[in-house]
């Protein structure tokens, strides 16, 4: 095969630009779903059901994604058709999801419109991020691949931040934070559609500016689909290598942590810093608008350590002393009664969050070198990003339950997890 063309820095910009927008749709959906559902009448221990949808639809949709497109070939390209109709369905449905509880429904019909509405956004969103991933694995030749992800890292970053602080924003500017009981304030609202307009925006940006090689010039620098296409699902599964599996490992105790975050930091914010958890209050709409900020600090946390990684000379060590300092943070935000100090702890669980961002897909991708099946593997990898969140999703309410149904002892458990992931990162194999 031919060596891939190095690429100049604005078409390596370009190939990812769109991942911008999509991950706004994906903080704006993580920082406000669970006072979502809770302000449409979802209880506490139920709560955690409903973030079942999105890594479910993660699981199904992102291997489907990449093994579709591993043979699709369009006028319109190879991945980019996924990428557009993913996004296109995400824009309408971020302009529904908020109004759930608008349309005159009981409270159940509302909760079930909101988990159907959660379901296609998860879908949409998974539909149209898998593709960024393959575009760099597709067009970028091994020496520009790690430029190529930092910038994708820094779009996703980026949009991550613009999205959690919408709701914040809004409120500022003078937008309603209080709605009647069972409606979604007005500042949420208005952040979804913001943020569906930036997301097409952004991907048809993408759209024009890249154009994938077509068949006969793609075959030159890449596996044929031919090759690719020989081997199923569970054939790959069996002869991937074993760092795919010990990297999933540790996956599995790093996204259920992140998974109790996403889903109890409104509820532990509201009871320990504004001393609320009344749904209907103005405390706890303050308490949902803040846990958008603490994100952003996450993030900018996240940003922040993802240029130390690259210092450490051992990427298990970086691996795994990240996450023991996530794993600190999250046992802090218990004990934190001051909505400004709460930026330390999510500080330190950025540091953890820049690690499973970055290493996972390092270790693997060094691992399946010469397998080939690259968006099929990736998609596969995908579940070990997926089941552990269904997994907590469905032992949520019991383990809130077992811990005292506090939601801020959902935090320690989170804590807990991390650990137990940082243990398991000296089982992985390094391929160097």
């Amino acid at each position: 095969m031919k060596q891939k063309p190095d690429l100049s820095f604005w078409k390596l910009w370009n190939l990812s630009f769109g991942f911008f927008g999509v991950q706004i749709a994906y903080s704006l959906q993580n920082a406000n779903i669970s006072g979502i559902f809770a302000t449409l009448g979802a209880d506490p221990h139920s709560l955690s059901f409903f973030w079942v949808l999105p890594p479910l639809m993660g699981m199904l949709v992102q291997p489907i994604v990449g093994s579709l497109s591993d043979k699709t070939w369009t006028r319109f390209g190879r991945r980019i058709p996924y990428l557009f109709v993913g996004a296109a369905v995400a824009v309408a449905v971020m302009c529904l999801l908020p109004n759930a509880g608008s349309f005159g429904l009981s409270v159940a019909a509302a909760l079930w419109f909101g988990a159907c509405a959660l379901m296609l956004l998860d879908t949409s969103i998974n539909m149209a991020m898998q593709p960024f991933k393959m575009l760099v694995g597709d067009m970028v030749n091994e020496q520009q691949k790690g430029k190529a992800y930092s910038i994708q890292s820094f779009l996703c970053n980026a949009g991550g931040l613009v999205g959690f602080v919408f709701p914040f924003a809004f409120t500022a500017l003078g937008i309603a934070n209080t709605a009647p009981e069972g409606q979604v304030p007005d500042s949420v609202v208005y952040s979804f559609y913001i943020g569906a307009a930036i997301l097409i925006i952004c991907v048809i940006y993408t759209v024009m500016k890249v154009k994938e090689w077509p068949p006969k010039e793609y075959v030159e620098y890449n596996p044929t689909p031919a090759e690719e296409t020989k081997a199923s699902w569970f054939a790959l599964l069996k002869k991937a290598p074993a760092a795919f599996w010990q990297v999933a490992l540790v996956q599995f105790f790093c996204w259920a942590a992140f998974l109790y975050m996403w889903t109890y930091t409104t509820g532990t914010i509201g009871d320990t810093v504004w001393g609320t958890t009344d749904v209907k209050s103005a405390g706890y709409q303050d308490a949902r608008n803040w846990t958008g900020i603490v994100f952003g600090v996450q993030t900018l946390g996240a940003v922040l350590w993802a240029m130390v990684l690259p210092q450490f000379r051992n990427m298990k060590l970086a691996y795994s002393f990240s996450l023991v300092l996530g794993a600190i943070g999250f046992a802090m935000v218990p004990f934190v009664t001051n909505q400004y100090v709460l930026f330390l702890p999510f500080l330190l669980i950025g540091c953890a969050w820049a690690a499973m961002l970055a290493m996972p897909f390092a270790l693997v991708t060094n691992a399946l070198q010469g397998y080939g099946h690259m968006g099929t593997y990736l998609g596969l990898f995908n579940c070990a990003i997926c089941v552990p969140q269904i997994i907590a999703a469905l032992l949520g309410g019991t383990v809130l339950s077992l811990v005292g149904s506090h939601q801020y002892n959902m935090m320690i458990v989170a804590g807990v997890s991390l650990v137990i992931g940082a243990c398991c990162v000296v089982f992985i194999k390094e391929k160097k």
